[in-house]
């Protein structure tokens, strides 16, 4: 398979394989990350991206699940998606799931019938981070989008028959912290995904949040509000059923369940941490 740049996928597609259809992400402009500033955007010629599909085959790969990279994917125009998951159906008798990143944006771009026509075609899950639910912090870490467009966004994929796995980031906003927990929660209840997972941020060299952390204009909360600010994100979201999730490398604290049905579980393991009971991920084994 032919790569370029670094890859990147969710914890949960760690037994996916990677298909890299675009190169980069068509917005590149969150403050806070630097994934793919070294990748100037594109789609990737169809032709290559289906030769990857058929080597994958030919090295006799039994495929269940298929990630479509890079950043943001689920912009790449139709007359690629449909041919790169027939063939990709052609390929991997045993596919399952086929997911990809999506931006808000993009999946708002996409008309109804389009939306429709790649969950027929086998695109069941999308992951879109909006982040936060607090407008003012997604304004000022450049989303590009607030949060009722990700709530319409959310909507019409789950009106195609789409999967959402959302995910939030703790402690983008020390400023407005509390806020931006409340506002993230009532951001999850209000998408409903089937999938929620939070990630705690981290100042990346070369990123506009780490010139503001050098100026001191921005700062990691300590621990304890990292903390508080998922016990509020867990305590006060209300999706209907989602898998809960803090497992990513980035978290003190990895956490598992349901929503709401472990909730109270996770709140008490979340009180422990915060009293000191439970023991934390060692600074030493985070990372991105």
């Amino acid at each position: 398979m032919r790569y370029e740049g670094k890859l990147y996928r969710p914890p949960s597609e760690a037994d996916a394989y990677i298909l890299q259809a675009t190169i980069g992400c068509s917005w590149n402009h969150c403050t806070y990350c630097d994934m793919y500033r070294d990748k100037d955007y594109r789609v990737r010629d169809l032709g290559e991206t289906l030769e990857d599909l058929r080597h994958a085959r030919a090295q006799g790969a039994d495929v269940e699940k298929l990630f479509v990279a890079d950043g943001d994917a689920l912009g790449m125009p139709m007359d690629h998606w449909l041919p790169i998951l027939e063939r990709a159906r052609e390929a991997f008798p045993n596919l399952r799931r086929a997911s990809c990143y999506a931006m808000a944006r993009n999946v708002l771009g996409k008309t109804d019938a389009e939306l429709t026509q790649l969950r027929a075609s086998g695109l069941s899950l999308l992951y879109i981070g909006p982040e936060s639910g607090d407008d003012a912090t997604l304004k000022r870490i450049a989303k590009g989008d607030d949060a009722a467009a990700h709530v319409e966004a959310a909507t019409r994929a789950h009106a195609a028959g789409m999967a959402v796995s959302v995910i939030a980031l703790l402690g983008i906003a020390p400023e407005r912290s509390e806020e931006h927990a409340r506002a993230t929660a009532e951001l999850v209840t209000n998408m409903d995904p089937e999938f929620f997972s939070a990630l705690t941020v981290t100042v990346v060299p070369g990123t506009p949040l780490a010139q503001l952390a050098k100026k001191g204009k921005f700062t990691v909360p300590a621990i304890p509000e990292l903390l508080r600010e998922l016990r509020t994100m867990v305590d006060l979201a209300r999706p209907c059923d989602a898998v809960f999730r803090t497992n990513h490398a980035s978290n003190y604290l990895p956490l598992g369940g349901r929503l709401p049905r472990d909730r109270a579980r996770i709140v008490e393991v979340i009180d422990a941490a915060l009293a000191g009971k439970i023991p934390l991920r060692p600074e030493r084994t985070r990372g991105l």
